[in-house]
């Protein structure tokens, strides 16, 4: 077991809820694509709503909207990670953030398409 779970109960859910927000600033602060999709969900997000859709078109176009924040927020703690570890260039590490930046494409495609599919 992990000296650093020491924690149990209602104190270890503010700690959770603290380190989270920390994350959200560290990555709001940091990360210039990260700015860049909340404003993009500040946009998408609150159009949903102006749209003539069903419920569950609205709930799809806000949730693929949300997972590319969650994608950056993954993608931006796996090049943390990596340069942590080293700064030295090296091909795993490329492949590591290689792969995180095409799971950001993947989820941006993925809003393209889903908001296209839901509006056309």
């Amino acid at each position: 077991m992990s000296p650093f779970k020491g924690k149990t109960g209602f104190k270890r859910i503010l700690n959770a809820g603290g380190y989270s927000l920390d994350g959200l600033r560290a990555a709001f602060t940091g990360e210039a694509a990260f700015r860049q999709l909340v404003l993009l969900n500040v946009v998408l997000i609150p159009l949903s709503f102006f749209l003539n859709v069903s419920r569950v078109e609205r709930a799809l176009l806000i949730a693929v909207c949300l997972l590319a924040l969650i994608v950056e927020l993954l993608n931006s703690a796996i090049e943390a990670a990596i340069d942590r570890i080293s700064l030295d260039l090296h091909p795993l590490s490329k492949n590591a953030k290689d792969m995180g930046s095409a799971a950001q494409f993947v989820v941006l495609t993925m809003i393209a398409v889903v908001w296209a599919v839901i509006l056309l």
